[in-house]
């Protein structure tokens, strides 16, 4: 079967895209044809490295460097021990993990003393440091301290009981006070402080305890409430007992006003009559308040009796109506003359009534 080029032509109307294939095929043998061992085809760019005929590029020459060698160790260094102990071959070192044992974070770095930490040494206070305390609603604090007791000049102790949470420069204050201004109030009761009584310390509320009210200066650490001072003999200093000599407590009353910006007391407000409230609150312009009113004593000895009610005072029942006019009193005086007024005369008096008469008329008392 032969087939003429105008017959296939007619049955293949592709003259375009028969011409386009044959410049194609050509394209591709032309290729196929170029030698691979010669030079230039090694040599040869795109387009004819697309199809993977040209050999790769040569490396450069590697020159090796020269590394530096140690020194030589000196003869007067100490020789390295090549003796292990037995149970710690095979064994991780404690300082590196070991593969079953993850690393443990790091420990953040100690924070550094501040200078009233390191001024508040165990021959003043007995006040270990507690970490910081980041409570709701800005409670808390920093540079913290648990106030167990206060070490006195002659190295006696006054526990604090219980043992306060304060800031260093507060427990500070408290130290200084008991050891300048109440050794000295105590010599002169003839005996030593032994306990201070420690009513309120660190606690995360509002002033007074009223609810949304202001923050206290409790719940920063920064406040303590004190009732009593108590000495070795058993006696106790009461500071808002009214029983004790009203010197001896303005004398305290002095001491603390002078060293903390806060002092209220009794006179204050109803929250502080049992009780005295301290505090280094920071205001404005250096402004303090000492609201501490020292009641005076109470009376030793109960007061006297009323006296006798007067004969000559009307009956209960006309004075105690409030309707009783001066004339009522009178009638009512004069009816208790007549009841008292000896029989009469025509009738002989016996002898009873003559001890009757001559006897004093008293009144019973109701």
């Amino acid at each position: 079967m032969t087939i003429s080029l105008p017959d296939f032509r007619r049955k293949w109307s592709c003259r375009g895209y028969m011409s386009a294939g044959a410049a194609m095929v050509t394209a591709v043998l032309g290729l196929l044809l170029v030698p691979a061992e010669r030079a230039e085809a090694r040599k040869l760019a795109w387009p004819l490295d697309i199809f993977g005929m040209t050999a790769p590029r040569p490396r450069a020459t590697v020159h090796s460097a020269k590394i530096p060698l140690p020194r030589p160790r000196p003869e007067e260094a100490p020789k390295a021990s090549n003796d292990a102990p037995p149970e710690a071959e095979g064994q991780p070192s404690p300082d590196q993990p070991g593969a079953d044992k993850p690393a443990e974070a790091a420990s953040p770095p100690q924070k550094q003393a501040s200078a009233c930490r390191l001024a508040l040494t165990e021959d003043i206070a007995i006040a270990p440091s507690i970490p910081d305390i980041r409570g709701p609603g800005a409670c808390g604090g920093e540079d913290l301290v648990r106030l167990e007791a206060v070490v006195l000049p002659d190295n006696r102790k006054v526990t604090v009981k219980p043992a306060a949470v304060l800031r260093c420069t507060m427990a500070s204050a408290i130290a200084d006070w008991l050891r300048k201004d109440m050794v000295p109030l105590a010599t002169s009761l003839g005996s030593p402080m032994s306990d201070l009584d420690n009513f309120d310390s660190f606690e995360c509320r509002g002033r007074n305890r009223v609810a949304g009210a202001m923050l206290s200066e409790h719940g920063k650490a920064n406040a303590i409430d004190i009732r009593a001072v108590k000495l070795a003999n058993g006696q106790s200093i009461g500071l808002t007992d009214r029983t004790l000599s009203r010197d001896l407590r303005e004398r305290v009353l002095h001491s603390v006003c002078a060293r903390f910006s806060t002092v209220l007391g009794p006179g204050s407000d109803w929250y502080h009559e049992d009780h005295i409230h301290l505090d280094l609150a920071q205001r404005r312009n250096g402004y303090r308040i000492c609201q501490w009113n020292v009641w005076d004593p109470l009376p030793q000895v109960a007061p006297l009796l009323p006296a006798e009610r007067p004969e000559e005072a009307p009956p209960r029942e006309v004075a105690a109506r409030p309707e009783a006019t001066e004339g009522e009193a009178k009638e009512g005086a004069g009816e208790e003359a007549v009841e008292k007024s000896p029989p009469p005369a025509d009738k002989p008096a016996s002898d009873g009534d003559k001890r009757q008469r001559h006897k004093p008329a008293t009144k019973k008392r109701r």
